[in-house]
């Protein structure tokens, strides 16, 4: 009898321990519903932060990914150039005629002036450019497209003013086999330093660049 009962005791307690195991295995608060950020308010129309720009800016360093090599100790060099701009997408639009037109002057991407850095002096096809900051734009044609740097910087949009052109550069059009949604800016290696290569659509230029 006595052992009847100790077996029964032990198979009592084994059962208990089993069933605090499987409670162990989801504890209360995982079972604890999170709160609802529908709950949560929305920020109020006259926030900062409602005023998202649709043309989101841009960097492109060369060498390519400098920042990066910079961090990584890759590089123990300087940067010999970058562009700054902002990208504006096409939103089911044809490049031309909808959002550019032939012999019309362009900034090269959208809101502030787009901005070439020449950190040392460089050469652009036939013509010596020195170290500095440029704006840019250019006059787009079907065959080419003439790429403009100008002494004008920190501006806004595009009001050209000739009398500050630093150089112009005459290059071709390339068709693309596919479309880019986003006007792109990047720097591609060359064997005499890079190339500033400007694509959008299915059309894509570029503009040789000597250090």
């Amino acid at each position: 009898m006595k052992r009847f009962i100790t077996l029964l005791i032990i198979t009592v307690l084994g059962c208990t321990s089993c069933e605090n195991k499987k409670e162990e295995k989801v504890p209360p608060e995982a079972t604890t519903p999170t709160q609802d950020t529908a709950a949560i308010p929305q920020a109020p129309l006259n926030s900062p932060y409602n005023n998202v720009d649709i043309s989101p800016m841009d960097m492109s360093y060369f060498p390519v990914d400098y920042p990066k090599l910079k961090m990584t100790k890759s590089i123990i060099t300087g940067p010999l150039a970058r562009v700054i701009y902002s990208r504006p997408h096409l939103q089911r639009r044809k490049l031309f005629p909808d959002i550019l037109k032939h012999g019309e002057p362009w900034r090269l991407g959208a809101n502030e002036a787009t901005e070439l850095q020449l950190f040392v002096n460089a050469r652009i096809q036939d013509k010596q450019v020195p170290a500095g900051r440029y704006s840019m734009y250019c006059i787009p044609q079907a065959e080419n497209w003439t790429i403009i740097i100008n002494s004008n910087i920190d501006t806004w949009g595009l009001q050209p003013d000739s009398t500050k052109d630093i150089a112009r550069f005459d290059v071709p059009v390339k068709k693309l086999p596919w479309r880019l949604e986003y006007f792109s800016m990047v720097f591609e290696k060359s064997a005499t330093g890079a190339e500033l290569l400007m694509a959008w659509d299915d059309i894509e230029t570029r503009l040789p660049i000597s250090f």
